[in-house]
Order: structure tokens, then C-alpha cells, then sequence
């Protein structure tokens, strides 16, 4: 049975050798075979000297991926997926606040019960505010498309069966928790712990939660459209009354209609059209993206 352990890497060269250490001593206790796949999303810094040398202490067990171009976390482990030969994949963050030895739990769970996958989920989270508060409201509005659980983390075990069908999506906007939910409802919890930060400062930061928050709008469901259309019918019969209203007191009692109002319509009606058009550009803007086959990612090495 072979493990893949998929990890992102963005500035975080104070804590991989320490990660790939003890991953390395949870799959010896275990008796396991695995692999660590390191996936530098060019973050700058000395990460990815760090991960040369983790590969020659470790060459057997390590890959390491250097991206030509920052492509997001998401997006990351997308290419680890692709380069995932293990029967089962864990996905975990590189920072060391989920304890590599809360692996075993996500192991005994997905066997247990026979899950496509598992989340690892925090009793107590110890990101800080900002971190917390964009979790908050991705996980309200993932509630919300996918009628589903907002309980999930970047920390997950992956049935190979099920990965197979990840990597068959080629979009380039990708949000791994969407498409894990578009094809499959046998999923598992497991409680874990979850460590402060030890080193460095959190990388996430309002661009990146926007970021999310798009693809999980735009990728997995046609809402904005639909608001778009019942904003339409709501403001056409608003302006119907109100049409017939000014009619009424400029025939019935020769009240004149003033400019006034018709600045108001007017301004309103153009924020609405300037609105649904910016809405339909972005959905037009994925298709094209789709279209012409913008990749996912691009590699510069491979060791």
C-alpha cells in the first residue's frame, strides 16, 4: 500500500525539513510505504534549496516540483495529484499547525469506513483573525452551493478511485473541495489537533480569500445569472409602477415629471445593465480560459 503525501510549499523553508522528517518517522511506525511530494509554488525565498537538500537526505521518498509562475495553493496540489502514484493521497499544508502524527488518524478513518475521502477537522483552530474570518465565510458560502457540510481543511485522505476523476478536470480556476463534492457524498470526518503557528507569519491574505470565493461562485454554480434575472424582472415591474404612476399625475393632474426622476432611472438602470454585464464577462472570461487551454500549472523542475 503506497501513501502520497502532497504538500504545497509557499515560504515556508524553516519548517519542510522538519515536516519531511516526521512524516518519515509516521509512515516507519506504521510499516507503510509513501512518498512526499513537495510542490514549490515559487514563493521566492530559500524554499527550494531546502527541498534539494530534503531530496538528497530522503531520495527514495521525495519529489520535489519547482512551478515556473505562483499559481495558488489550489492549483499546487493539483499538479501534485497529477504526479501522485500512491492508493491513497493526503493533502496537508507545509506550515506544521495539523502534526504530521494526526496522519494515522485519517488512515484508520477512510479504512474503517470505506470513505471516497476523509477531512481532517479542527476542534480548535489557532489561525489568526483574518484567517479565521475567511474560513468563516468560504465555508458559508461553500454551504450554500453545495447544500453540504461546511466542515472540511486543507488536511484530507483521497481514495485513488476518486482521484483519478479530479485529474480529468482541466480548468484553470481550481478549487480541490468543489470538485471533491461535485463527485462524491461518502465523505468522513475525523477530529485532529491543530498547532499554532511555530515559524513565520500566515501567508493568506484578502486577495487570496477573493480569489477563492470567485472560483467557488463562478465554478460550481449559476447563482449570479439567476440573481441577475430575478434582479431584471424585480426592476421591470419597480419601473412599470413607477411608469404608470408619473403617467397618472401628468394626465390626471398635470404634475410635471422633472429631471430628477428620470436621473434616478436612468442611473439606476445603468449600474444594474453595467452590473450583469460584469457578471456574464467573467463567466464569458472561464470559458475562455477553458477554451484556450490556459494550463493549470507550468513546471520548471522536476527532481
Amino acid at each position: 500500500m503506497l501513501y502520497s503525501i502532497i504538500v504545497p510549499v509557499y515560504k515556508s523553508e524553516e519548517t519542510l525539513k522538519l515536516l519531511a522528517s516526521r512524516v518519515k518517522k509516521v509512515f516507519e511506525e506504521l510499516n507503510a510505504d509513501y512518498e512526499i511530494i513537495f510542490v514549490e509554488d515559487c514563493g521566492g525565498g530559500n524554499s527550494w534549496e531546502v527541498l534539494k537538500d530534503i531530496k538528497i537526505l530522503y531520495p527514495h521518498h521525495i519529489t520535489i516540483i519547482k512551478l515556473s509562475r505562483n499559481v495558488g495553493q489550489h492549483n499546487a496540489i493539483m499538479c501534485g495529484f497529477n504526479h501522485a502514484k500512491g492508493n491513497y493521497i493526503i493533502t496537508m499544508d507545509d506550515d506544521l499547525q495539523c502534526p504530521p502524527e494526526e496522519i494515522p488518524k485519517l488512515i484508520a478513518k477512510i479504512a474503517c469506513q470505506n470513505n471516497d475521502f476523509v477531512y481532517g477537522i479542527y476542534t480548535t483552530k489557532n489561525h489568526n483573525k483574518i484567517r479565521n474570518w475567511g474560513s468563516s465565510w468560504i465555508k458559508a458560502i461553500f454551504s450554500f452551493v453545495f447544500n453540504a457540510k461546511p466542515d472540511g481543511s486543507s488536511f484530507r485522505i483521497i481514495q485513488r478511485s476518486l482521484l483519478n476523476k479530479l485529474v480529468a478536470h482541466k480548468q484553470n480556476n481550481v478549487f480541490i473541495d468543489g470538485l471533491l463534492h461535485w463527485h462524491t457524498t461518502n465523505i468522513g470526518y475525523c477530529e485532529v489537533t491543530h498547532e499554532k503557528r511555530a515559524v513565520g507569519n500566515s501567508t493568506y491574505t484578502i486577495d487570496k480569500l477573493v480569489e477563492l470565493t470567485m472560483n467557488l461562485i463562478f465554478n460550481f454554480t449559476i447563482l449570479p445569472l439567476r440573481i441577475i434575472t430575478y434582479t431584471g424582472f424585480l426592476i421591470s415591474f419597480i419601473s412599470f409602477i413607477f411608469g404608470c404612476y408619473f403617467t397618472y399625475n401628468k394626465l390626471i393632474h398635470n404634475v410635471p415629471i422633472g429631471y430628477t426622476s428620470l436621473i434616478v432611472t436612468v442611473s439606476f438602470s445603468t449600474s444594474i445593465i453595467l452590473m450583469s454585464l460584469g457578471v456574464i464577462g467573467e463567466y464569458l472570461s472561464r470559458i475562455y480560459l477553458l477554451q484556450s487551454q490556459k494550463p493549470q500549472y507550468s513546471i520548471a523542475e522536476l527532481l
